[in-house]
């Protein structure tokens, strides 16, 4: 069967297979309320991977999958320039990739914004894959923003924390998700989950809501609320946490020299709020903890990724790898290996954020791991069946988004953060 008509069929019959996996899983439960102790790490029931029943369409909709077609869905690519060109259309045609991320250089205005992102899913569309992109984005408020010059400001997440008022942090969310799903994207990686413990931090600072767990776990489970109900897929980053380092890992590799009882007690906390909250997505930060891993850095170490993150903290969402590009992996990996490596340690998407060769290689390196059996198909089939379950759960699309009225959109952000002006 052509898997676009599985995809359209199987929404209903899927929605109702995550209703029942979210309330198995306590996706549903309110998130703790007020300021108390951090949520615990550890958790009593081991990580069950999902497992597709005959009656589920993603299982069919795999079956006619290649190995190549499985191997692009666990990659999110950067692009170059302000439109489509031939190398994202390669990446669509030929790769297969599961979806893109554009920064500031690539977002020139919101018409700009909504042609180029409609002209990516309109080649996706007619490629014959028919798997909805993720189309993604960085943009936290404050700093770390990408959108168009003429959309209103978005403070950063240390003003929202400031106010210790958990309804400003869930109406930014909403803020957020509005500005990007404006344009046309369906993903934002934020928020920060990340303490700011280290005044002498070069990367977090005024991106984190504040410097105790109960502070950033309470704040980031609210925005994570705000975005996902604006069907903004919400990934929390960066795990296990680079609040307490001093070198930026765009730069270089960061070490954090903590054991697992300062990380249950500190680092993990906020994570484990966003995981027993309904969090459907985290990325792995290129942090190395050599008490828990002597060899590899976080976004590449079996104990941290499949270890911790999977199966002591039970955590069943999608797992990203901050971008493969960085200093921390450039400076120390060949980015082909590092993909390699990470897929191996439990990791479902990597994110080569910069330059077509770079992408290459990594799908390049992914296939030639399969064919050579350093990768099982199994262990790929886990990773697309996350990736799948939950571009069906957002009900991605490559419907073309229309240009919004800015100046409507604005009247709407300055509005909702007006109310906390003091």
């Amino acid at each position: 069967m052509n898997d676009s008509r599985v995809w359209n069929r199987g929404r209903v019959l899927l929605m109702f297979i995550l209703l029942l996996t979210a309330t198995s899983c306590g996706f549903l439960s309110k998130a703790p309320e007020g300021s108390g102790t951090p949520v615990p790490v550890r958790s009593s029931e081991p990580q069950q991977t999902p497992v597709p029943t005959a009656e589920d369409p993603l299982k069919e909709m795999m079956a006619d999958m290649t190995i190549e077609q499985k191997i692009g869905q666990l990659v999110i690519s950067g692009v170059d320039g302000v439109q489509m060109d031939e190398h994202a259309r390669e990446l669509i045609d030929t790769y297969r990739v599961g979806g893109f991320i554009l920064f500031k250089p690539n977002i020139a205005s919101a018409g700009q914004t909504v042609t180029f992102l409609n002209s990516l899913k309109t080649v996706n569309a007619e490629a014959g894959g028919k798997i909805p992109l993720f189309l993604s984005v960085d943009e936290e408020g404050g700093r770390v923003s990408r959108m168009p010059d003429s959309f209103a400001d978005v403070p950063a997440m240390q003003v929202v924390g400031k106010t210790k008022d958990n309804r400003m942090a869930a109406d930014v969310g909403n803020v957020l998700a509005k500005e990007i799903s404006a344009l046309g994207f369906n993903l934002n990686y934020a928020p920060v989950l990340d303490i700011n413990s280290n005044p002498d931090n070069p990367v977090i600072g005024n991106r984190s809501y504040g410097t105790t767990p109960e502070l950033v776990g309470n704040m980031g489970v609210e925005t994570m609320k705000g975005l996902a109900s604006q069907k903004i897929i919400p990934v929390v980053k960066h795990f296990p946490g680079h609040g307490d380092t001093s070198v930026d890992s765009h730069i270089g590799l960061p070490v954090v020299n903590y054991d697992l009882e300062r990380l249950r007690s500190f680092e993990l906390a906020p994570f484990a709020q966003a995981f027993k909250s309904g969090a459907d997505a985290a990325m792995v930060a290129h942090i190395l903890l050599p008490k828990l891993d002597k060899t590899y850095p976080a976004s590449l170490s079996p104990a941290v990724v499949s270890g911790l993150l999977r199966k002591e903290m039970n955590f069943g969402g999608v797992i990203f790898t901050d971008d493969l590009t960085m200093g921390a992996i450039m400076k120390n990996y060949g980015i082909g290996e590092a993909a390699v490596q990470s897929v191996m340690a439990g990791t479902d998407v990597v994110l080569v954020c910069h330059e077509y060769g770079n992408t290459i290689q990594v799908i390049e390196a992914l296939r030639e791991a399969v064919r050579n059996g350093k990768l099982s198909e199994n262990r790929i089939d886990e990773s697309v069946y996350r990736v799948l379950k939950l571009k069906y759960k957002y009900t991605l699309s490559d419907t073309e988004t229309k240009t919004p009225d800015v100046q409507k959109l604005n009247t709407e952000i300055r509005q909702t953060l007006d109310k906390y002006k003091r």
